[in-house]
């Protein structure tokens, strides 16, 4: 008899490299059992409470026997018509509950869904690099390939997008955006959605768009959809996550809206995986987008606060961080003296030296070594405390001295 003592013995589980998270939560938490104090940016976790008409909707739904059942893996029907009317509110697009929307236990997992459907064997997509991981490897699931496409504040991904289909060696099935983006925290301008369109109908490429960002937004921008542009519709999925707007990433709600076919195809491979979300669940997240539109406010004037107080404390500190417009993250280019060690270096040196846990860019890719992404879940006390640190960190040096 075999015996199974290595998981990279599978092939697909060995296309997929081990998490780097890991290892830096492993770092992270050696050093407070040694009983470092830890100014943690490393997780993108919302650290304040879910709003409390949320929970006291939980609470009274979770009472009525009929969400004790298995329920449609596609949603409750009010929750569909909630979301699209988050879409008709928010972006002014009209969608059509039973057939345009489709309910996700979070983005995450819906967008593995839909790539699993819409990609087969040998397929590619064009995917953003840096990345989420499930930007990328959602293709490597499903048993196809990813291409990497240049995306970060300054770079313009119309030209890498042109440039990356070029360069491929199949052509290309679809394309994956993520505008405001995680981890570059990158925005998109209409114009940009309307190129990309565009050039995905002279392609026929399906689009895959996630939203997760698009209400943490500064300065008063605001993120636009796909598929408010004119032929979207026929062939994207719009992703969003009620996560970070509503902070509400245990609770693992989202949701897409778009194609009537994608969303059929995306339902039917996630009618074999599981049945939904908890009815009660779905009944506190229909109050989350109709009632909670001034907490979303709230929620993002935190992380606007935060994203103002880390880069005056780090900048007084000696480390000049580039303002995100959007998202609850900061891409922060490794301080030149540190950058020879790559970003896993970095980050262990800084929470093994200053106590101040970051999370390293080549979790998200190699394009992303460069570079660090420092969450903004940390109130302004705390990121002063961590600035101090890091002052002496740098002031010290890679020698450490």
């Amino acid at each position: 008899m075999k015996t199974f003592n290595d998981p990279e013995v599978f092939a697909r589980v060995k296309r997929l490299p081990l998490y780097v998270f890991t290892i830096t939560d492993r770092f992270r938490d050696e050093a407070i059992a040694r009983g470092v104090d830890v100014v943690d940016f490393s997780m993108g976790n919302p650290d304040t409470p879910t709003p409390q008409r949320i929970v006291d909707r939980l609470e009274a739904a979770a009472r009525e026997p009929r969400y004790h059942r298995y329920l449609n893996p596609r949603g409750l029907p009010e929750l569909r018509a909630a979301a699209a009317r988050w879409f008709k509110r928010r972006h002014g697009v009209e969608l059509d509950p039973e057939r345009e929307v489709l309910i996700s236990i979070g983005s995450k997992e819906g967008i593995g869904h839909a790539l699993m459907a819409m990609l087969s064997e040998g397929d590619t997509v064009l995917a953003p690099s840096p990345t989420y991981p499930i930007h990328a490897f959602g293709a490597v699931l499903a048993g196809a390939e990813s291409v990497p496409v240049t995306v970060g504040p300054g770079v313009d991904f119309f030209e890498s997008l042109v440039e990356a289909t070029e360069k491929a060696e199949r052509r290309p099935k679809g394309i994956v955006v993520n505008f405001p983006a995680n981890p570059t925290a990158a925005v998109a301008t209409p114009e940009l959605f309307e190129k990309i369109v565009r050039f995905a109908e002279a392609r026929d490429l399906f689009i895959v768009s996630d939203l997760a960002y698009s209400d943490i937004v500064f300065d008063g921008q605001k993120t636009p959809s796909m598929l408010a542009v004119p032929g979207a519709r026929e062939r994207t999925l719009e992703f969003m996550s009620l996560s970070k707007s509503y902070s509400m990433p245990g609770w693992r709600v989202g949701f897409c809206g778009g194609s009537a076919t994608l969303v059929a195809a995306a339902a039917r491979v996630k009618s074999y995986l599981d049945y939904g979300l908890f009815g009660a669940v779905q009944q506190a997240a229909v109050t989350a987008l109709d009632e909670c539109d001034d907490e979303v406010v709230q929620i993002r004037d935190r992380y606007h606060r935060r994203r103002d107080a880390l880069v005056r404390h780090f900048g007084e500190a000696g480390w000049k961080i580039p303002p995100p417009a959007a998202s609850m993250f900061a891409w922060a280019p490794i301080p030149e003296p540190f950058r020879h060690l790559g970003s896993l270096e970095f980050a262990k040196r800084l929470i093994d030296e200053a106590g101040v846990a970051v999370a390293p860019g080549i979790g998200f890719g190699k394009a992303g070594d460069g570079f660090v992404r420092i969450a903004l879940i940390v109130d302004e006390p705390r990121v002063q405390l961590a600035a101090e640190r890091i002052q002496r960190f740098l002031q010290k040096g890679p020698g450490g001295k």
